[in-house]
C-alpha cells in the first residue's frame, strides 16, 4: 500500500505546551475515527535549546483521502476546533510519499 506522510512542524511557547497537547488527545479522537487515517504521532523536540518544537507525523491513505475525505468529511470540524487555536503556530504543513528505504534497525531485535 501506497501511503503518504504529512509532517506538521509547531513552534509552542513552554507556557502552552500542556495545553498543547490536551488539545491534541482530543483532536485524535478525530483522527482514530477517520476511514482516512492509518495513524498518527505528535512528538516534542528533547534537544534543550529547542523544546518548543513539535512535530505531529499522520500516515493517510493517500494526499487525495486526506484533503477530500478527512478534511470534507464528518470528523474534520471536531478536529479542526481543537486544534484551531494553534493553526497560527504551524511552520510547515506537507505530505511526503514514503520510499522504499526504510527497515528496522539493531535495536528493535529481540535479544
Amino acid at each position: 500500500m501506497t501511503t503518504t506522510v504529512e509532517y506538521i512542524r509547531y513552534r509552542i511557547a513552554l507556557d502552552d505546551q500542556q495545553a498543547f497537547e490536551d488539545s491534541y488527545r482530543q483532536a485524535a479522537e478525530s483522527l482514530a475515527a477517520s476511514p482516512e487515517c492509518i495513524d498518527y504521532e505528535l512528538s516534542r523536540c528533547e534537544e534543550e535549546n529547542d523544546r518548543e518544537r513539535y512535530i505531529l507525523r499522520i500516515r493517510w491513505t493517500s494526499v487525495d483521502a486526506h484533503l477530500n475525505g478527512f478534511r470534507k468529511g464528518e470528523h474534520f470540524p471536531a478536529f479542526f476546533n481543537a486544534i484551531r487555536p494553534y493553526v497560527k503556530a504551524i511552520e510547515e504543513m506537507q505530505h511526503y510519499r514514503v520510499t522504499d528505504v526504510a527497515g528496522p534497525g539493531k535495536a528493535s531485535s529481540p535479544s
